[in-house]
């Protein structure tokens, strides 16, 4: 059975820095990704792919449970990538909360990831999957694809926190904790 691809890779003038997609995002963070409209008919938890405010965030969070069993992944386009990048950035979010944190202290935790300034992009000599992505042509578009990964990262740990405490326990889902452990292609952030 193969992996679970992006519903993006279609997605009709897509900007790409590298071979990396910037694709618009339901976000209120501020960065350089195109604005999608904010939800009032649906929740974030029952988004369906059809929606028009349906984003890349919202793919990575629901495909990221079937897309960890895949050992390897046939990139198809831009969009994948995002969707493998976010995929390897819920891993690492996922290995920081532990069974019994408040949802306060996973916050504190999380976000201390997410607003991490000092993380590896594609062509950096630490970024992990220089094989499958290309480098930004220069600085410039180095720093635009640094500030959109960072929108990226920011919105994706709220919305991730969100399913994680989606219950009014308090307490984090021992499913979702049950991923904390996968690797996504073998690699971590």
């Amino acid at each position: 059975m193969p992996a679970y691809h992006s519903v993006f890779l279609d997605e009709p003038n897509q900007q790409v820095i590298g071979n990396f997609a910037l694709l618009p995002l339901r976000t209120k963070t501020r960065g350089p990704a195109q604005q999608l409209q904010q939800l009032s008919d649906t929740t974030e938890l029952d988004i369906e792919p059809s929606h028009t405010s349906y984003d890349p965030l919202d793919e990575i969070l629901s495909l990221f449970r079937a897309n960890t069993f895949f050992r390897n992944f046939e990139v198809k386009g831009p969009a994948d990538r995002v969707l493998i990048y976010g995929i390897l950035f819920v891993s690492e979010v996922l290995s920081k909360i532990r069974s019994g944190t408040s949802k306060r202290d996973a916050e504190k935790s999380v976000m201390n990831i997410a607003l991490d300034t000092n993380f590896a992009i594609p062509g950096d000599a630490g970024f992990p999957l220089n094989q499958a992505f290309e480098p930004p042509k220069d600085r410039n578009e180095a720093e635009v694809l640094r500030q959109y990964i960072m929108q990226m990262r920011q919105e994706l740990a709220m919305r991730l926190l969100n399913r994680v405490y989606s219950d009014a326990s308090g307490q984090p889902s021992k499913w979702w904790l049950s991923f904390q452990k996968r690797k996504f292609m073998g690699k971590q952030l």
